[in-house]
């Protein structure tokens, strides 16, 4: 069932129309919103057929009374609010929805250049696939003011279930802890994949634990079954941006984070090869081992002896 506009929330600016842009933008609109969209490359943003296609982020921002970004990395958020014609040169009194994985310190600097202008700014990740979202099931991470977040949730609500989860910023870092988790996982259920198989194992039976231990894992089989990595449901350079990003938070913080900083240089090396396929993709670092090496080989006294695949 389609969520109902709230009355009050007014027009809707979309900028950024990729991968999960584009299914936000769809969501709203078959939600019964007015939208305004702009992409860096026009031609995306209008194959939507979806609302008016605006020239800049400026212009989409002007008439807008919620402004949602979904951009990738703190450069492209940057460039589209901050940058000749950005959309903080119409800030007057609109909220601004940045739900972009880009860090807490990018939000904190759209925070500051909006100044005096008026505007209120929340940070909106969200959690889960672009099909969670299409189907109004997604969760959104929010932070920022609680009269702001309210004014958010009108919008939000057609998308999932809103989470309001401490100041601006928060929802930033925590979209970071929870994309660290995924790196975590990822990488590990490959391993095991294919550590599992060089035992002897039924591929489908070591899969089928896997998935009985993180169900989310079930989206992800044909990649890790049948080396089928596209269309991504989430590109694995995408992931790589976002647990360089969480190193740099965890350790500006001083937290010992050994596990996630192995998986991030499992998954930055992987992704110098397959970048634009889905994260599942980290699998053939492990794949291309020999068998006596997968993960765990013999060494001459017949121990364990743990190697690294080559990615």
């Amino acid at each position: 069932m389609n969520a109902r506009p709230n009355p009050h929330s007014g027009r809707i600016a979309v900028l950024g129309t990729g991968k999960m842009g584009s299914t936000i933008a769809d969501r709203l609109a078959r939600a019964g919103f007015e939208l305004t969209l702009w992409n860096r490359t026009r031609a995306r943003a209008e194959a939507l057929g979806i609302g008016h296609v605006a020239t800049s982020p400026a212009e989409a921002a002007q008439d807008a009374d919620i402004v949602i970004s979904s951009l990738t990395g703190p450069d492209g958020v940057r460039a589209a609010y901050l940058g000749d014609n950005g959309a903080l040169a119409s800030a007057s009194d609109q909220l601004f929805i940045d739900m972009s994985t880009a860090g807490a310190e990018i939000v904190a600097e759209l925070a500051a250049a909006m100044g005096q202008t008026g505007a209120r700014l929340v940070d909106a990740p969200i959690i889960g696939a672009p099909t969670l979202v299409r189907d109004g099931q997604a969760a959104i991470l929010v932070g920022g003011a609680a009269a702001d977040v309210d004014r958010a949730r009108a919008v939000l609500g057609a998308l999932g279930e809103v989470r309001h989860v401490g100041p601006l910023g928060s929802a930033a870092r925590l979209k970071l802890v929870a994309n660290s988790m995924l790196g975590d996982l990822i990488v590990a259920a490959a391993e095991l994949q294919v550590a599992g198989e060089a035992a002897g194992l039924d591929p489908e039976e070591v899969f089928w634990v896997l998935q009985r231990l993180v169900p989310s894992l079930g989206m992800r089989r044909a990649g890790f079954l049948e080396d089928r990595h596209a269309p991504p449901l989430f590109a694995l350079r995408d992931l790589a941006k976002d647990l360089d990003l969480a190193l740099a938070l965890f350790r500006g913080s001083a937290s010992e984070i050994p596990l996630t900083g192995l998986a991030e240089s499992f998954v930055s090396e992987a992704a110098n090869t397959t970048g634009e396929m889905d994260i599942t993709s980290v699998i053939r670092g492990y794949r291309s081992s020999t068998p006596a090496s997968a993960m765990v080989g013999v060494g001459p006294a017949g121990e364990p002896m743990a190697t690294r695949a080559t990615f």
